[in-house]
């Protein structure tokens, strides 16, 4: 079913809405889930948390790209139960990792500054990444969009993982050199 369908279900308050959304991005949802949970069942539950907040975001909202939008809010809810487990003591994954190398290119702390200047360094980022040759943009986004592991993407790319590890390195690098010239750090 097209994605502008699946949309008018969720405005006309069907049931089916749901239904066809895991049809076609269940598995979309549950990889990113599981990327940052590494728990099946805490995957699952915050899949079926986002059908949830889809479908009490829907209507307002009538996103454009439903992929994209069902992913962010799959990644919202995923990182808060991170969070939530990792306060118990519990967890592991790839986020605190990943979270941590970009620590020296994105700015920390909410200020009210700060949250003027959110959606400049977001379009910032974003017109970076996609200056970015398709290989370097893929595995940059792989490993801090998805939380791939380096082998994942090592494996998935046909890289070694020093490979990967030089490349991501690389980019962090320019990404940092580009928001100190764009004026956003």
């Amino acid at each position: 079913m097209e994605d502008a369908c699946i949309v008018d279900l969720y405005w006309a308050r069907s049931e089916t809405a749901v239904a066809e959304t895991a049809k076609k991005y269940g598995t979309y949802c549950y990889s990113i889930a599981h990327a940052i949970l590494t728990n099946a069942e805490d995957a699952e539950e915050s899949v079926n948390d986002t059908y949830l907040d889809a479908w009490n975001s829907m209507p307002p909202h009538r996103p454009a790209i439903l992929a994209t939008f069902l992913g962010k809010i799959t990644r919202r809810i995923s990182i808060d139960k991170w969070r939530a487990r990792s306060a118990e003591k519990r967890g592991g994954g790839e986020l605190p990792l990943a979270l941590s190398e970009l620590a020296d290119c994105i700015p920390s702390g909410k200020t009210v500054e700060q949250e003027v200047t959110d959606a400049e360094l977001e379009a910032a980022i974003n017109r970076f990444v996609l200056s970015l040759p398709l290989t370097r943009r893929r595995v940059f986004l792989c490993r801090y969009w998805y939380l791939d592991s380096i082998a994942a993407i090592s494996k998935q790319f046909g890289l070694s993982q020093s490979s990967v590890k030089v490349m991501l390195h690389r980019t962090r690098k320019a990404l940092r050199t580009y928001l100190e010239q764009e004026g956003t750090l």
